[in-house]
């Protein structure tokens, strides 16, 4: 299977008139190597989970704070949702089209069939400009958090605005 582009991510984006700020960098598999290897960028640095529930039936793309470390137990136990844990690679190819590492706000545009749930950490609200992969980790592109509801509400996915519990 063919995994999305960047350049079809930015048609899209341009149909709705939405701009961004775009850096290319080494490709970032999480947060800490951005930190490690000293990245600057404007926007807020986001931790993108990709997440079902224990029966595989239910799928959650939970974005918070990069340096926050989720309790994913107290987390399905306040949403009321069975053992949450981490996708494999191939669900995470399969519903949002995208290699681990690439995972971020963007990729709600590939789940045509709304299969995945968005949860954002109620401390983003604040946030004005958003770090997401444009489906590749070796580019960063910046977008308001206004424009990122208008592109969600086009992708068909409404957030819940979560408070995420801490380990």
């Amino acid at each position: 299977m063919s995994l999305p582009s960047s350049e079809l991510l930015a048609e899209q984006l341009a149909q709705l008139g939405i701009n961004y700020i775009s850096y290319q960098h080494a490709p970032l598999i999480n947060c800490t190597i951005a930190k490690e290897i000293g990245l600057e960028r404007e926007g807020v640095g986001l931790k993108n989970l990709f997440l079902r529930d224990n029966y595989g039936k239910r799928h959650f793309l939970v974005i918070t704070l990069s340096d926050k470390q989720l309790d994913l137990k107290a987390l399905s136990k306040q949403q009321a949702v069975s053992r949450l844990g981490f996708c494999s690679s191939e669900r995470l190819e399969k519903y949002l089209k995208v290699k681990p590492g690439c995972v971020s706000a963007l990729a709600t545009l590939n789940d045509e069939h709304k299969q995945v749930e968005l949860w954002l950490d109620r401390e983003l609200i604040q946030a004005e400009q958003w770090q997401c992969h444009p489906f590749e980790n070796d580019k960063t592109w910046v977008l308001r958090l206004e424009d990122l509801k208008i592109f969600w509400q086009n992708s068909g996915h409404e957030p819940s605005w979560v408070t995420l519990p801490e380990r």
